[in-house]
């Protein structure tokens, strides 16, 4: 067995993907998350790919160590270029900002297929994402919420479904209750003490301006109500 091993967010990401796999992972930097579920029987193949020369040296170097030279493509690319044509199943984008996210998915329209589960970790910006992908069809279908190195990860299960939704501002941020699990209450009270310290400094910028926190304070109160539930 190899010793990859995978910190608590990628433990997440990985948890996600679903046996039998044919997995992509953007931006891959080691390949430590091909190589885990290579490992331990999940995939049965992978590509990993990533916009910069090095990181990729690292991935190759590491796929090499693994012993997984047959079943891992490593690509230069940018975003998921090239992978048209690849068959995949799930697809992890993980982290990076929502915005970049995005715009990764913005300009690759075969994700576009309800056999694809895209597996998506946003390290900001999660609101930005969702919003997204509510108005392009695809429905969240799982939340899971990690803490790693004193920081609270969300991933995001979805798949095409072509019926756009609408979100408000206040789940975007937050998400919805009925897609997480029990087991990440404690991540998911670390990620909404996260979000709430970014409101209260949006909220004090604002006022020191004369500008309305309307915004601010819904989301201050949804996180209050979201806080009342855990308990």
């Amino acid at each position: 067995m190899n010793n990859f091993a995978l910190d608590a967010r990628l433990a997440t990401v990985a948890a996600l993907v679903r046996r039998g796999a044919r997995f992509a992972d953007v931006g891959t930097d080691h390949a430590y998350l091909p190589i885990h579920l290579l490992d331990q029987g999940i995939i049965v193949s992978a590509v990993a790919s990533d916009v910069a020369e090095g990181p990729l040296a690292s991935a190759r170097a590491n796929v090499r160590s693994a012993g997984h030279e047959g079943k891992v493509t490593l690509l230069l690319a940018n975003g998921l270029m090239g992978m048209e044509r690849l068959s995949l199943t799930d697809i992890a984008i993980c982290g990076m900002g929502g915005e970049l996210i995005v715009d990764i998915l913005a300009v690759a329209p075969f994700v576009k297929d309800p056999d694809i589960r895209l597996i998506l970790q946003p390290m900001s910006r999660a609101e930005v994402l969702r919003t997204y992908l509510a108005s392009e069809g695809f429905a969240v279908h799982a939340e899971r919420y990690a803490i790693a190195a004193d920081r609270a990860y969300l991933c995001l299960a979805a798949t095409y479904t072509g019926v756009p939704y609408e979100i408000d501002a206040v789940r975007a941020v937050l998400g919805e209750r009925a897609l997480r699990c029990p087991e990440d209450t404690a991540a998911f009270s670390a990620y909404l003490d996260a979000r709430e310290r970014e409101a209260l400094r949006r909220l004090r910028g604002k006022r020191s301006g004369g500008i309305a926190t309307h915004a601010e304070d819904a989301l201050l109160s949804a996180i209050k109500q979201e806080r009342e539930m855990l308990v």
